[in-house]
């Protein structure tokens, strides 16, 4: 994982990198207009222009692109605390920052995973005061005040494991385990509002959190496992 330094720092770095990658596909691009187009310079230039376009959309939304968007626009950082598996912690936050980034590359809470980053998949939930939420799309700035757990706030006494996480074991869910952060935190969350849940309630309260490798019945058989504990 890149260092904090790469993530939050050395303004002008990622944007030197994004110029250099539009110069060179404008260049080209250029460079085919001026001679006679061919189909295969034609997809050259296609290829080039793609290029240009993705390396913008990792600079300004990908891990730390916020950082860097905040620092070109001359935003500065400002220091909250925020009550994070019952501990207060201070850091400082950019204020479009969501809260799944400040977890896992400022407090080092990497159990909080980012797949879709667009509040699609479920892979980043968290609970905030007991209700399972998307951190992708939740800006820091928005959760003071409130309680936030992780995956790695639901162990149990001494680091062992929680009912949710050795029912979802015996149920063989996770699989290559990417989901299983977020599929634990809603169940958690399930459970603590509704400790016996129909099958009914918990295929659809877990239905925010995708599987790719489709073990929902697994994770299902889980949570009604937990629950009968």
């Amino acid at each position: 994982m890149p260092d904090n330094d790469v993530m939050y720092g050395r303004e002008g770095v990622l944007a030197e990198g994004l110029a250099g990658v539009r110069d060179e596909g404008r260049a080209l691009v250029d460079e085919i207009a001026a001679r006679r187009t061919t189909r295969r310079s034609f997809i050259k230039g296609i290829v080039a222009s793609g290029a240009a376009v993705s390396a913008a959309g990792y600079v300004l939304r990908g891990p730390g692109g916020g950082a860097a968007l905040a620092q070109a626009a001359g935003q500065v950082q400002r220091s909250l605390t925020l009550k994070v598996n019952g501990q207060d912690r201070r850091v400082d936050v950019l204020p479009q920052e969501t809260l799944a980034q400040t977890l896992r590359y400022k407090l080092g809470l990497t159990g909080t995973k980012v797949a879709c980053d667009r509040a699609e998949c479920g892979a980043c939930t968290v609970m905030l005061n007991g209700v399972a939420s998307y951190s992708c799309s939740t800006l820091t700035h928005s959760v003071r005040g409130r309680e936030v757990i992780t995956v790695e706030g639901i162990a149990g006494a001494n680091g062992a494991l929680s009912p949710v996480q050795k029912a979802f074991i015996e149920e063989l869910g996770p699989q290559c385990g990417f989901c299983t952060p977020g599929q634990v935190v809603t169940a958690t969350a399930l459970l603590k509002a509704t400790p016996k849940p129909t099958e009914a309630q918990a295929r659809l309260a877990m239905s925010g959190v995708l599987c790719r490798c489709g073990a929902y019945d697994h994770y299902l058989r889980g949570v009604m496992r937990a629950a009968s504990a």
